[in-house]
């Protein structure tokens, strides 16, 4: 996710700070790689040279040059700049009605139906009960896929078998949520490969037909210099809402999102990280804004903590290690856990660590991975009395473990030998805790994977 341009403003940014000075030909050597990292990153030429001329405004009227620190402020005006670029604030659903009514717009292909599944499991987390309404009826594979999604994500689906009526079938979905008690109807609505005057038709009949609390449009990232027309049109005719970007994993360049920003003036709302169906992410445009200059999102990676976590699961492993009775389970029920947050790689981006570069990341992430998978094959390989009792390991037990892994025994005594080491100093840290608060937190995830090395 906006790799490319992270990296490349990441390098700018610190060859800035490398000057004992800001001067005016630095300053504009600075902007001028700003503005060419910007295009690289298929933003569009309007918002670049906009973005460029208030960088300049703001460095003039602050008198940044004669700052104190004049990197550093060059810095938080660049950072200022791409949090009003990227939507300024955060912007939540409108779901003030019950039942509230919200209308996916799309082309075909940009992630519409998949963002519709995503969006009922954020309802869901909401307490929303969300309704999928199934009003594509042109094609039946999008009809047959949103129920299939429906019944992944467990949540209420309605279709009219055999209708082309697209009033008849969200009145009646409307009728059928008041019955049914949901908060809130996602419409998955009829797209297109490209723009034409009968899909527009028919989605301004809806949209005139109902009183309709959310028009998103369902942006495909990758889509480039292509995304800023479609949503532009959208715009014009339907006056949507706001936007969801998909497959923002898949796109290390990113432009696509300041430009929408800036060419519809809609909010960014949710993204969506690949295909597997998880929860739509709140898109907060001053997160993201740290995250592209390499400042990291800890407040993002807190918040997935809290929401995966389990609090009650954590606590009575804290008083395992405190009693020195912290088993190879509970090593992996941490390790799921961990994997709750996201990839290792993911998880290094939300942390603020200077120098650390993409391709650092990638390496670290890849090797972090392999390395955590290879525990998990030879904790497999143990007994049930085995993973419970890690004491009971003798010179054939490992030997047989180590086989059935297919790893070395020197690796797996050296695996064993760091457990026990991560063992006493987790169950030194819970006493201390213990002692001090006996709150149940999570044990220190970071000093636990340190052990493991």
């Amino acid at each position: 996710m906006f790799d490319e341009l992270s990296s490349k403003l990441q390098s700018i940014i610190s060859a800035a700070q490398g000057n004992s000075a800001l001067s005016e030909e630095n300053m504009t050597e600075a902007l001028r790689e700003i503005r060419r990292a910007l295009l690289d990153a298929d933003v569009s030429l309007g918002v670049v040279k906009s973005f460029i001329v208030k960088i300049k405004e703001e460095a003039a009227g602050q008198d940044v040059l004669k700052s104190v620190k004049p990197s550093e402020m060059l810095v938080k005006i660049v950072h200022d700049e791409l949090v009003k670029l990227l939507g300024g604030e955060v912007s939540p659903l409108n779901l003030s009605r019950t039942p509230s009514l919200i209308m996916m717009l799309g082309l075909q292909g940009s992630g519409k139906t998949t963002s519709c599944a995503k969006l009922a499991l954020k309802l869901k987390r909401l307490n929303k009960k969300p309704l999928l309404v199934a009003a594509d009826i042109y094609r039946p594979a999008a009809i047959l896929q949103l129920e299939t999604l429906a019944k992944q994500v467990e949540a209420d689906f309605f279709k009219i078998e055999g209708s082309n009526d697209v009033l008849k079938i969200v009145r009646s979905a409307l009728d059928f949520a008041r019955e049914n008690g949901n908060g809130a109807l996602i419409i998955d609505t009829a797209g297109r490969l490209h723009i034409d005057n009968d899909m527009m038709a028919e989605l301004l009949l809806l949209e005139r037909s109902f009183e309709i609390d959310e028009k998103l449009l369902v942006i495909d990232s990758m889509t480039g210099q292509e995304a800023i027309n479609v949503a532009k049109n959208f715009d014009e005719q339907l006056g949507i809402t706001g936007v969801i970007l998909t497959k923002l994993d898949g796109d290390t360049r990113g432009g696509c999102a300041l430009s929408v920003v800036y060419s519809t003036g809609k909010h960014i709302k949710f993204v969506g990280m690949g295909e597997k169906i998880e929860p739509l992410e709140d898109f907060y445009p001053d997160r993201m804004a740290s995250r592209i200059l390499g400042m990291g999102d800890i407040v993002s990676l807190v918040q997935k903590a809290q929401e995966n976590f389990d609090v009650a699961e954590a606590k009575k492993i804290e008083e395992k290690m405190a009693k020195n009775r912290f088993s190879f389970n509970d090593f992996l029920q941490i390790q799921r856990q961990i994997k709750s947050l996201g990839s290792i790689e993911g998880i290094l981006g939300m942390l603020p660590i200077p120098g650390l570069k993409k391709e650092d990341r990638e390496v670290i992430g890849h090797e972090g991975e392999k390395y955590l998978k290879k525990i998990e094959v030879m904790i497999s390989s143990m007994t049930p009395e085995e993973r419970e009792n890690p004491q009971i390991l003798n010179g054939g037990r490992k030997a047989r473990i180590a086989k059935g892994a297919g790893v070395p025994l020197q690796e797996f005594n050296q695996f064993i030998s760091q457990f026990e080491q991560m063992k006493k100093m987790m169950g030194g840290m819970a006493n201390m805790k213990k002692g001090a608060k006996g709150s149940g937190s999570m044990p220190n995830i970071g000093s636990l994977m340190r052990g493991m090395k």
